[in-house]
């Protein structure tokens, strides 16, 4: 088992909010399924959109999540535990944290390691939507670019340029670049023109 001090903010988060999943449907065992759920559900977390990027559809997941668990059995003022399911989650997440050379466990790994299959009810619900450890390894390595996990917090500087700049390349090819953009020679001209005319009023 992984020590705390490994993961980054945003994995520590999304273990308390399984954990309070678990909770709050009266589950006894903080299973895989609620941590994918918990991820997913993240705000400004990097897992929905590498899964928006690997074409699968987070709503989907969700669904398929929630719905597992409501089958599973409730019991009433029960404290939570972690059980192996979860443990060899934390381990695998710790491997992929290793393989890819990172220094802490973050929120994409565990993502990655539900991936790899071995999770019963998350693992089926990221298959069938065509998340694959692979496509999302894909995401993940357009999304971070060269950057490794080297701090607690470093889901904050993924897609930083994506999140407070426009692309105007991309916005000119599909046509929603606004029109003024790019014509210089019509704009100097419209202000000589207004000029003159408040110069002679």
């Amino acid at each position: 088992m992984i020590r705390t001090d490994r993961l980054t903010v945003k994995s520590r988060e999304a273990l308390a909010d399984a954990d309070q999943l678990a909770r709050t449907r009266g589950h006894q065992e903080i299973l895989p399924t609620h941590v994918l759920l918990a991820l997913i559900q993240q705000k400004d977390g990097v897992v929905r959109p590498l899964l928006e990027k690997t074409g699968a559809a987070p709503a989907t997941i969700e669904k398929h999540l929630e719905l597992a668990l409501d089958r599973l059995p409730k019991v009433d003022g029960g404290e939570t535990y972690i059980g192996q399911n979860f443990k060899g989650l934390l381990d695998r997440a710790h491997k992929e944290a290793e393989h890819l050379k990172d220094e802490y466990v973050s929120t994409e790994h565990f993502l990655l390691a539900l991936a790899a299959g071995r999770d019963g009810e998350a693992s089926a619900a990221l298959a069938a939507a065509g998340a694959s450890r692979e496509s999302i390894l894909a995401a993940l390595q357009e999304t971070r670019g060269g950057q490794r996990v080297t701090d607690q917090d470093p889901e904050g500087k993924y897609d930083v340029l994506k999140r407070y700049c426009r692309d105007l390349t991309e916005l000119a090819a599909k046509g929603k670049l606004d029109p003024v953009i790019g014509r210089d020679e019509e704009i100097r001209r419209s202000m000589q023109v207004l000029a003159r005319r408040t110069k002679n009023n």
